[in-house]
């Protein structure tokens, strides 16, 4: 086994300007070395770059075009990855679409970015026939598996076309991936990330002392168990090529699975939302895992609880790191590194920890006016990692993005004298539910759809599982009765089931302000000190 080094790999690299130079840059380098595994196979990262170059040529011959949206239903595989660079060949744009949702989300998803050609991962070739009468746009199906769809499935789909390069170049301010986030409104909403919105976070580093936390080398073994329909997912197995590591990636995340591939593959590196980690460390058997060659674990979407950590340090013995970012900045602004975590807790471990090199975190009040240390108000950042802006929505593009290029982010809290970042709230009120983001307007479009609801507000409470549990507060119409069990089963065939409540208060009249805005906090106060 070669030597293992501390050098970051990515500096003897020239730099990436499109997201298809990941790969293809480490091919001189490494060609024979091992880049995902996935269920028993495997793609080295000359075979990862011969066979995205057979996408993209595939997808040129039925005649995709510069810019052109590629859809993609299914769950996390190597083959995704393969997809997602053969896209970028091909001067087109991958979105994979989470499938989670429900066929009514799904459908609007897809008529929102009109894609004509679809792949679908074997266990949703059963919701293709309905999404097929409902949305047009759709000319080619590729199934990732064989199934009983007539179409020709991936592999051989893939090997009937060309492993030579494609000569399209697209520019690094170029759309490069659309990933859809929930709706404040109660629908998604597509934020278009370009190359180098994607490649800052590798590129950032490139002439400048790199953090021990984010040091890699060609030996690192990476676990992907975070859905690739987010940015999390996706961008952590970015990372693991753009530093010529090995990438293992589960289907989706099953705890015995993360602790046995940590066993057998000698995990050196893995994301977790903390919620998913809570449940790996509580499972049977884990102190007889060998956690000798983790070296960290990196953790975002919601804070660590402090006995949650303590735990985990005690299990696993290895570092940890918590990320804070958004889609809508292709992922992490500011890090919380392992030397401010303590067992013991301390102040800073309540914080999201501070910017990383060139990006710019700052706080706004209402105005857009930056309010000194110490005083909340809402996060808005800067930085070559922001988004272009959504997918057809204009409005919403301008009251997110500044024409300064400062991103207002939504979430609320303030700055410490030594710059590291404190979360005090969500301004949209958005709930996050073992790492999922709910909008309470998502669910309430759902059950004002129901005739026996007159009126309906959704908050998040505190769940020890989950983090925070969607409850719905209903208000019936006159002479009207329902149970919990049928609310939630209404909403199970409208929304996604993350979002359905998990619970139901059933009141005579909702709490409004004179303006008639529904006062959450009033709905949530009763449960606040529930966990």
């Amino acid at each position: 086994m070669p030597k293992r080094t501390n050098k970051n790999t990515i500096q003897s690299l020239p730099s990436l300007e499109v997201l298809s130079d990941i790969v293809t840059r480490q091919v001189p380098i490494r060609p024979h070395k091992t880049a995902l595994i996935f269920e028993g196979d495997s793609l080295t990262y000359k075979e990862l770059d011969d066979g995205s170059n057979r996408i993209a040529n595939g997808l040129l011959t039925w005649g995709t075009k510069p810019g052109d949206r590629v859809g993609y239903l299914g769950k996390n595989s190597h083959h995704y990855y393969e997809l997602l660079f053969g896209v970028s060949k091909a001067g087109a744009v991958l979105c994979p679409i989470n499938w989670r949702l429900a066929i009514p989300e799904i459908e609007y998803i897809l008529k929102d970015f009109k894609p004509r050609i679809l792949f679908v991962g074997i266990e949703f070739i059963d919701k293709i026939a309905p999404l097929l009468k409902a949305v047009h746009c759709i000319e080619y199906i590729v199934p990732m598996q064989e199934s009983e769809l007539p179409e020709t499935h991936y592999t051989e789909w893939q090997q009937q076309h060309s492993s030579t390069p494609t000569n399209i170049r697209r520019k690094e301010t170029d759309d490069a991936l659309q990933m859809y986030t929930s709706g404040t409104t109660g629908h998604p909403k597509g934020a278009i990330l370009s190359n180098k919105s994607i490649l800052s976070a590798y590129e950032r580093f490139r002439d400048r002392p790199n953090p021990n936390w984010n040091v890699w080398n060609d030996q690192d073994v990476s676990l992907i168990p975070m859905p690739c329909f987010h940015i999390g997912g996706t961008a952590w197995g970015l990372t693991t090529m753009a530093h010529g590591a090995t990438g293992v990636v589960l289907r989706n995340f099953v705890p015995k699975d993360v602790l046995g591939y940590i066993d057998e593959f000698k995990i050196s590196k893995l994301f977790l939302v903390p919620a998913a980690l809570q449940i790996v460390v509580n499972q049977d058997g884990v102190n007889d895992v060998d956690f000798s060659q983790l070296k960290f674990i990196f953790y975002g979407a919601a804070p660590m609880p402090l006995p949650l950590l303590e735990k985990s340090i005690n299990t696993f013995g290895c570092g940890f790191a918590q990320f804070y970012g958004m889609t809508e900045t292709s992922g992490t602004i500011s890090a919380l590194p392992p030397e401010d975590h303590d067992i013991k807790g301390n102040e800073r471990m309540g914080s999201v920890g501070k910017a990383l090199p060139d990006i710019a975190i700052k706080i706004w009040d209402n105005a857009g006016r930056e309010l000194p240390t110490g005083e909340i108000g809402e996060i808005v950042t800067r930085s070559t990692m922001n988004m272009n802006g959504y997918w057809n929505l204009p409005d919403a593009t301008n009251s997110t993005l500044t024409d300064k290029g400062w991103l207002q982010t939504g979430d609320m809290g303030y700055l410490d004298e030594d710059g590291y970042l404190f979360l005090k709230d969500r301004k949209k009120d958005m709930i996050i539910s073992g790492g999922e983001n709910v909008y309470p307007a998502e669910v309430e479009n759902a059950l004002y759809a129901h005739p026996k609801v007159a009126d309906a507000a959704v908050i998040g409470v505190p769940d020890k599982k989950w983090g925070e549990a969607v409850k719905a507060c209903i208000v019936l119409r006159p002479g009207e009765s329902l149970t919990e069990a049928e609310i939630i089963a209404w909403t199970r065939d409208k929304i996604a089931t993350f979002k359905c409540p998990k619970s139901v208060d059933f009141l005579d009249t909702l709490p409004r302000n004179p303006s008639g805005k529904v006062l959450r906090r009033l709905l949530r106060a009763p449960y606040q000190d529930s966990v």
